[in-house]
């Protein structure tokens, strides 16, 4: 656990986004053993292999989660974005579907080695 990452968290001034953070970390960290986690462009990335595999940052209205290695996935309605990397926004109200998520992190994360 990096306590950088941590910092961050704990750093957010909105507790909805706060605890869409966490849960966005959870999943990453569950659905890529050995992840590296650092802060990069002051927000969170996550690392598999020294490859992005998933980033988080939050707006003003919105906490963004970004999947990295998309181009050979299909991914729900809500992601945007360039076909090698896809970014689901998050506005208070709404919550990460957990099992969803962490298949989709497993699988883009799979071929990064």
């Amino acid at each position: 656990m990096n306590q950088e990452v941590i910092e961050f968290i704990d750093a957010v001034k909105e507790p909805w986004q706060q605890q869409l953070c966490t849960l966005l970390r959870e999943i990453v960290i569950s659905a890529i053993p050995d992840v590296q986690e650092r802060i990069q462009y002051k927000k969170p990335h996550f690392l598999k292999n020294g490859k992005y595999a998933a980033v988080i940052s939050t707006s003003k209205d919105a906490v963004s989660f970004t999947l990295f290695n998309t181009a050979n996935m299909t991914l729900p309605e809500g992601f945007e974005g360039p076909p090698e990397r896809k970014t689901l926004k998050l506005k208070t109200g709404q919550e990460a579907d957990r099992d969803l998520l962490s298949s989709l992190v497993s699988r883009a994360a799979s071929e990064l080695g």
